[in-house]
């Protein structure tokens, strides 16, 4: 091996040279301006370092897949550079960025989720539907771990850790962010869930003219969420599972009917009965799929259940059950199945399992944007610093999302998104060499970089 020198130079080389495309895709709403209007201090009046200055800084920082004050120090040596790149005035210290998020975090709340949908609006995003023309909405509750700390609203989660519960909608397969609240743990995932559901549907609604399916676990399953997805102005299709517990049904129920239908088709095979035997099913194992009608209270006409039942009397390495295991999913259902554009029991089954994608959505914020433990001690200013790291990942998502619309990327494997930690890796944290010539700064890209060629392109898709 040749001896390798390592030494200083006074070149102006940025790390981050992707934080250019970041600052022009937040230039595209109106963000800084409206954060801009909010009062900064106790005292009001003009202060040195802006809203927009700080919620930048922090949205640079989530960008890098960082979540912490500290990390606005990295921005010290090339202070000017950063500042042309995210179009703020100056870079604030990790004091400040405490200090002020903690005051203003009430405030701006709404204002980042307008910048949010206003985002997604100017940048055209293409969104891939899952069944027919319908567009997905699916929307979940993931604990964040909070463990070991003193921090308000943080308890006890189904996952035996302290933690927060934040909810999270996200819209087509590509999986914009266009909800978000963090939650504490100690609220139940149903209670100010009718609110969002009409204020992210209404926000899918100006993003996309296609129908929206909203896809939801059996946390929700209540009336209300259902009376949200008929009413004319929030009106979507929806799949919610349903939770058998708080209906009060049990599995017997559910397994005579089954078998009530099976010995009624076996007395007269010409019987329409609403239900189905799943073919090709391993040995030891029969499921039944079908369909019911239920009237619920509040609810003007009566809703569709899709309903799966599963005996077992093997498991899957052959071993023989003494009492057969029965396993029962039933479903509230918006689409009829004779409709023009109607959903089978089957189909409902795959559409439900598809929800399941939304999990990977949650992992690429915790492990991709390391979003997971938050900085600040109070609730309101985490749920801040919540809703502008989901700004910032957006952000990402849609830098990924044009980056996929070339073969120019050395990642020639065919996938429908690109996943975030991929985007920092190889578009944001990106060597450029800063050069200031005619009033005006230059990034130039290093020609042994693989992702230069992918690089330039989606930032002048965006120019």
């Amino acid at each position: 091996m040749p001896k390798i020198e390592v030494r200083l130079g006074e070149e102006r080389l940025v790390t981050p040279g992707g934080l250019s495309t970041v600052g022009m895709l937040i230039e595209k709403t109106n963000l800084f301006e409206e954060l801009d209007k909010v009062v900064a201090t106790k005292k009001g009046g003009s202060v040195e370092i802006q809203n927009s200055d700080v919620v930048g800084a922090m949205v640079a920082i989530n960008c890098q897949g960082k979540n912490d004050y500290e990390n606005v120090n990295e921005f010290k040596d090339e202070k000017e550079v950063i500042c042309d790149m995210l179009g703020i005035k100056k870079i604030p210290s990790p004091e400040i960025l405490r200090q002020r998020l903690d005051f203003i975090s009430k405030s701006i709340l709404t204002i980042i989720l307008n910048a949010i949908v206003d985002l997604l609006i100017k940048t055209n995003i293409k969104l891939t539907p899952c069944f027919g023309k319908h567009v997905p909405l699916d929307i979940d509750v993931t604990p964040f771990d909070n463990s070991k700390t003193q921090k308000e609203g943080v308890s006890w989660t189904y996952k035996k850790f302290d933690g927060y519960a934040p909810i999270t909608a996200a819209l087509g397969i590509e999986g914009y962010i266009v909800g978000a609240e963090l939650r504490p743990r100690s609220q139940h995932s149903q209670k100010g869930t009718p609110e969002f559901l009409s204020q992210t549907i209404k926000s899918s609604k100006k993003i996309t003219n296609a129908p929206l399916l909203v896809r939801m676990d059996s946390g929700f399953d209540c009336k209300e969420n259902i009376i949200v997805c008929r009413k004319e102005d929030t009106k979507a299709d929806f799949i919610i599972k349903r939770n058998l517990g708080t209906r009060h049904e049990t599995l017997e129920q559910w397994k005579n009917l089954v078998l009530e239908n099976i010995k009624l088709k076996e007395e007269n095979p010409d019987n329409e009965i609403n239900m189905s035997k799943v073919p090709n099913t391993r040995v030891g194992k029969d499921a039944y799929i079908g369909n019911e009608y239920h009237c619920i209270a509040g609810v003007k006409e009566p809703v569709r259940i899709v309903y799966e039942v599963i005996f077992r009397n093997s498991k899957a390495d052959g071993q023989i059950l003494l009492e057969p295991d029965v396993e029962v999913n039933t479903f509230w259902v918006s689409l009829g199945e004779s409709e023009e554009a109607g959903m089978t029991a089957s189909e409902v089954l795959q559409q439900y399992k598809a929800h399941a994608t939304s999990e990977q959505f949650h992992a690429e914020l915790k492990t991709d944007m390391g979003l997971e433990r938050f900085p600040s001690k109070y609730l309101n200013t985490n749920k801040a610093l919540f809703l502008i790291s989901i700004f910032a990942y957006n952000i990402l998502r849609v830098i990924g999302q044009e980056s996929l619309k070339s073969d120019d990327a050395p990642l020639k494997r065919p996938v429908q998104r690109r996943r975030i930690r991929t985007v920092i890796q190889n578009l944001i944290t990106i060597a450029v060499r800063a050069v200031s010539h005619s009033r005006k700064t230059i990034l130039s890209l290093g020609r042994s970089n693989a992702w230069r060629h992918t690089f330039i392109r989606v930032h002048s898709a965006f120019a």
